[in-house]
């Protein structure tokens, strides 16, 4: 906190402008008096006997509290009243001022504070007996007497008055001195009561001397009693201002405010100069060093105490510093302290459980004479008990306040606080400007765990977000907003500039990673969606970013800015899933076969199974559409199996016909994982009387080729079977040909990508040409996707590619259809087995 400025405060040397002048006033007066009452002679017992009453009543200052009212009282009155009326007056003058010389010596006062109030004492004095010889002589102890006593100390009283507002305003400012005369009222009905009191006692030393042994023993008593009264009040002030103090610690507001409600009170309680507060640094908390100082309003960002001597808190535990003359304390130490102009301090560990987390401390007790007891001490470490806990509380309400609006793995913020912060920023959006939502879609992030364990993909978490954190613009706010989604959000001239900045990130954040010995290539979709053109509530924008991030895993630069047909695509998939499984339940599903034939002779070899759906309103779905439905509401099994039951069927129809065709059907990943399905597809075979052979089970390269090893007992128990496997649409994963040495596997299918083009593209032929040469050395039938044309054709029998299918031949046909088809496509053709139905080609 920045040292605030004390406000109206002069330096404390304008004090010698009033001294001065009050010097020669008393002078003045003293000598008026030495002229008109002479020199001072004998008396001197009892001047002395008075110097000692007065320097005991300067020296005691009594405290009553009266309805809550605090009051302080001095009874200097008392002896001024005993010394008009027993000595000379020029005597009094000389007694009183010798007396307050004693007291400020007594009290090491400074020299402008000592100067000032020996001047005010002889000024006060000298003048009050002018006023004493301006009546005539007191004769015994009658009214007359009272009156010219009460009148000389009330001059004393009114002089010593208006020379303390004096220097109060001079010093202090105005409202200062105005302050000494409002709250005058008080001290001036004491000063006559002391008077009184005075001349209640003249009266009775008039009758008898011996009287002296009474009022000493009196006075004995009330000392007595006053000190029980002041035990008792001080213990109840101090649990008054500890239970007062314990109150404000608590309904302080968290934040920083535990300085402004604590400080103030502990020095007010302890009656020092300074009360500081002390936090080292500690993780996400920076260090805090603040103090109160008496007549400063706000918090100074000072301490008094020198670093080493608060230091020693930490040490040994924590134990608790005091230093001073009644507190006693190393010496090497106090003589620190007396370099650094500190009287006496305690300075107390702050604890949170058995750590020290800081420390509180008090230095200079108030007043001259005033030090600090072991009392305070005691007292001292109870406050810093209640801080203590404070501190603790204040801390772990702000940590629980972070943890809410942060991931706890990366330490982004979090989908609150990013919702939040998107409120704030569509809130006050600029013209011309538009709010952004990048959402990154880390992939393969479920591989990484399976393989390498959750500790590698936390780590890679932490490395996406360090990236992200360090290449976002510095305006923007990083979030993790779910598993393995982030989330940027800034501020950009277009939704354009947005989607380029999302293609820049992903770049770089794209960069291979390396943890010890590994290297993990991570790959990313973004999403985009903007306000106002995309939506107004961060809700929105959120769910519209994730829509388009579902659509960017299926672009080629993985990065997809929000329209309204991905949306539209999204709610209809939404809507599908009931329809999907009332088609299910009612065999509303639809399976065409697409021929797959042998390249060599053009025969008929078998058939692939594709599910088709003809919905009553919205008409043909598009297969990706319904089988992401399956997958995510769990009818991914219902329908695999639903195929795989229209497969069998028909291929044992075409072998009861002799005419025997192998059936082929995709799986997805999810079913490679269910160790159930393998015994279903047992059972399957057995219900349909299929031979094992005839039957392919065709997946993605995605599924079977990378670092997991999950699908692999799905596949050995599938080959243990007896069924063909084909890895599909090879080539568009990892591509590497060593993985097909240790899978299961029968055939690969090379995917269409390649194979359309490679009558054209010499890169796609050569990769064709790589696959079909490896796989025919592995052992393994190959099939050709998406034949077209009769070159395709020819170049793929000259590699040696077996299989092929493709719109060459024919697109995927109902069974009706099919049947139609290959009584149209082929014609007969005698063999040394018989007669060969072989397909025409389809031009």
């Amino acid at each position: 906190m920045a040292q605030r400025q004390r406000v109206g405060r002069r330096s404390a040397n304008q004090a010698w402008l009033i001294t001065g002048p009050l010097v020669v006033l008393a002078t003045i007066w003293a000598t008026a008096i030495g002229l008109v009452d002479g020199q001072p002679a004998g008396a001197w017992a009892d001047a002395g006997l008075i110097l000692g009453v007065f320097v005991a009543a300067e020296v005691a200052v009594f405290h009553f509290v009266v309805r809550r009212q605090g009051y302080f009282i001095t009874i200097n009155e008392i002896p001024l009243t005993l010394a008009f009326f027993y000595l000379p007056t020029l005597m009094v003058v000389f007694v009183f001022t010798v007396g307050a010389i004693i007291t400020q010596l007594r009290r090491h006062s400074a020299p402008v504070k000592a100067g000032f109030n020996v001047a005010k004492t002889a000024a006060a004095t000298s003048l009050a007996g002018l006023v004493l010889l301006a009546f005539p002589p007191m004769e015994g102890v009658g009214p007359g007497t009272w009156g010219i006593l009460f009148a000389a100390v009330s001059t004393s009283t009114l002089v010593t008055l208006a020379a303390v507002a004096g220097v109060h305003t001079l010093v202090q400012g105005t409202q200062a001195g105005i302050e000494v005369l409002r709250t005058a009222g008080i001290g001036l009905i004491t000063a006559a009561i002391n008077v009184v009191v005075g001349l209640t006692i003249v009266i009775v030393l008039s009758v008898t001397l011996w009287a002296a042994l009474l009022l000493a023993a009196l006075a004995v008593v009330l000392v007595l009693v006053y000190r029980s009264y002041a035990r008792f009040l001080r213990q109840h002030r101090m649990l008054s201002d500890l239970y007062d103090l314990t109150r404000a610690i608590s309904e302080a507001p968290q934040g920083g405010s535990l300085a402004d409600a604590l400080l103030g009170r502990v020095r007010a309680m302890m009656q020092a100069e300074y009360a500081t507060l002390w936090l080292p640094a500690q993780g996400r908390h920076p260090e805090v060093l603040l103090s109160a100082r008496v007549d400063d309003s706000g918090l100074l960002d000072i301490a008094p105490a020198p670093a080493e001597v608060r230091a020693l808190v930490r040490k040994d535990g924590g134990q608790t510093v005091a230093l001073g003359a009644r507190l006693g304390g190393d010496e090497g130490l106090r003589q620190t302290l007396r370099e650094a102009r500190v009287k006496d301090v305690i300075i107390t560990p702050l604890r949170s459980g058995r750590a020290v987390v800081g420390s509180l401390e008090v230095v200079n007790r108030m007043g001259d004479l005033g030090q600090f007891t072991s009392g305070d001490v005691r007292m001292l470490e109870t406050i810093a008990a209640h801080t203590g806990v404070a501190v603790e509380n204040s801390r772990l309400v702000d940590r629980l306040r972070y943890d809410a609006y942060h991931d706890g793995l990366t330490a982004l913020a979090n989908r609150r606080r990013i919702t939040e912060a998107l409120e704030e920023s569509v809130a006050v959006r600029a013209p011309g400007e538009v709010v952004a939502v990048l959402l990154f879609d880390i992939d393969r992030l479920r591989d990484v765990n399976e393989s390498l364990g959750h500790a590698a993909g936390d780590k890679l978490l932490a490395e996406v977000a360090s990236r992200l954190r360090r290449h976002a613009p510095p305006a923007a706010l990083v979030g993790r907003v779910g598993g393995d989604e982030f989330v940027v959000n800034l501020r950009a001239e277009s939704a354009e500039a947005a989607t380029d900045l999302a293609i820049q990130l992903r770049e770089q954040v794209r960069d291979p990673m390396v943890f010890g010995a590994l290297t993990l290539d991570v790959d990313m979709a973004i999403g985009v969606a903007v306000h106002p053109d995309h939506g107004s509530d961060p809700a929105t924008l959120l769910q519209r970013a994730d829509v388009a991030a579902t659509s960017a895993k299926a672009m080629p630069g993985g990065v997809q800015l929000f329209s309204a047909g991905l949306e539209s695509r999204s709610v209809r998939r939404l809507e599908l899933a009931g329809d999907l499984r009332r088609a299910l339940d009612n065999d509303d599903l639809e399976v065409y076969f697409q021929p797959k034939v042998l390249l060599t002779d053009r025969r008929l070899v078998g058939v692939e199974c594709l599910a088709r759906w003809e919905h009553p309103a919205h008409g043909a779905v598009a297969p990706e559409d319904f089988v992401a439905v399956a997958e995510h509401t769990g009818q991914l099994g219902r329908l695999t199996e639903a195929v795989l039951r229209e497969g069998l069927r028909r291929c044992r129809d075409w072998a009861d016909a002799d005419r025997p065709l192998s059936v082929a059907v995709n799986l997805s990943p999810r079913t490679l994982i269910d160790p159930g399905f393998p015994a279903r597809v047992e059972a399957l075979l057995g219900e349909y009387g299929v031979a094992p052979e005839q039957v392919t089970f065709e997946i993605k390269e995605d599924s079977v080729v990378g670092p997991t090893e999950r699908p692999m007992p799905t596949l050995r128990r599938l080959r243990d079977l007896g069924v063909r496997l084909s890895v599909d649409d090879f080539g568009t994963g990892y591509s590497s040909l060593s993985y097909l040495r240790r899978l299961p596997v029968h055939e690969v299918k090379i995917d269409r990508t390649f194979v359309q083009g490679m009558a054209t593209d010499p890169g796609d032929l050569a990769i064709v040409r790589a696959v079909v040469a490896l796989s025919l050395q592995f052992g393994l039938t190959v099939v050709a996707e998406g034949v077209e044309s009769e070159l395709t054709l020819e170049l793929l029998k000259e590699m040696g590619c077996e299989v092929g299918q493709g719109f060459l031949f024919s697109r995927p046909l109902p069974y009706e259809r099919l049947e139609a088809w290959f009584g149209a496509r082929t014609e007969s053709e005698p063999t040394p087995l018989g007669e060969v139905r072989r397909l025409r080609a389809v031009t």
